[in-house]
């Protein structure tokens, strides 16, 4: 059986919204009425948008923040409580924001690195909650003119073939005026027993003893990777995961890449 088309597959997934809980997805039917008159969106400390994001985020790991936005939720009775977190964050390399931006510096671009949402907040929140937080991002960072997203048009599964997440083509930026810019270079990735995905740049920063070894060890241990042996090199101990197969190989196509117009941080309210 051939795979979906891009298109068909935009079309299917832009029916849901995605929703986050202790890093499993969920969905929200799309055009569900959203009341924001008991939300705000408001910046935070960096302990608290970590925290979230490594608690609900499927991949476990939070990027290089230089903004930090969360929703923040009052129901009748209740205490307030946090519930969606968005981080722009410095982007892989010095080459990402001036190949999409040409006339912006590095440093006058960010990526929206995470943006999760819980799973009690209705599908058009997102619209809502990434106008204000990049609107709060220009009051905080006033030099940064452009921002870069990437979202995963493939699904991911566990080990035992349930699904972790499906896939995300971007729907909520192009509600937010977002410019489709294309695929990002196709690479291959590794995948954990339970769906997280590893770079074949990470894992060889601990084949080779290079700069990042030591976090990219903290993340196969924060996956539960088996431990490494006492002697073992690090391109032993990489090789024995994948000979194992606690790391599956898996050929991505490139991630969708939206960017906000202009070489500016967008409009909005």
């Amino acid at each position: 059986m051939n795979p979906p088309s891009t298109n068909l597959l935009i079309e299917q997934l832009a029916l849901f919204g995605q929703r986050w809980h202790r890093r499993r997805a969920s969905y929200r039917p799309a055009g569900e009425p959203f009341d924001p008159t008991r939300c705000t969106v408001v910046p935070i400390e960096e302990g608290d948008a970590k925290h979230f994001v490594l608690m609900h985020h499927y991949s476990g790991t939070y990027p290089a923040a230089r903004f930090r936005a969360g929703v923040f939720v009052k129901e009748p009775f209740q205490r307030e409580r946090l519930a969606g977190v968005g981080v722009f964050s410095v982007p892989m390399n010095q080459r990402v924001i001036p190949s999409y931006f040409p006339a912006l510096a590095p440093n006058e671009g960010v990526e929206l690195g995470r943006f999760v949402l819980d799973d009690s907040l209705a599908a058009n929140a997102e619209t809502w909650a990434l106008a204000r937080m990049r609107r709060l991002l220009r009051q905080a960072l006033p030099e940064v003119r452009g921002i870069v997203a990437y979202c995963d048009p493939i699904e991911r599964r566990d080990e035992c073939g349930e699904l972790v997440k499906r896939g995300h083509v971007g729907t909520i930026y192009k509600a937010g005026n977002a410019q489709y810019r294309g695929r990002s270079s196709a690479r291959m990735l590794w995948l954990s027993p339970s769906g997280a995905s590893f770079a074949d740049r990470t894992l060889a920063k601990v084949r080779l003893g290079e700069t990042g070894e030591r976090y990219a060890l903290e993340r196969l241990a924060a996956m539960d990777a088996p431990r490494r042996c006492t002697g073992e090199g690090g391109a032993e101990y990489i090789r024995r995961l994948q000979d194992e197969g606690w790391l599956r190989r898996v050929k991505h196509p490139g991630n969708f890449v939206f960017t906000w117009p202009d070489g500016r941080a967008g409009g909005g309210p």
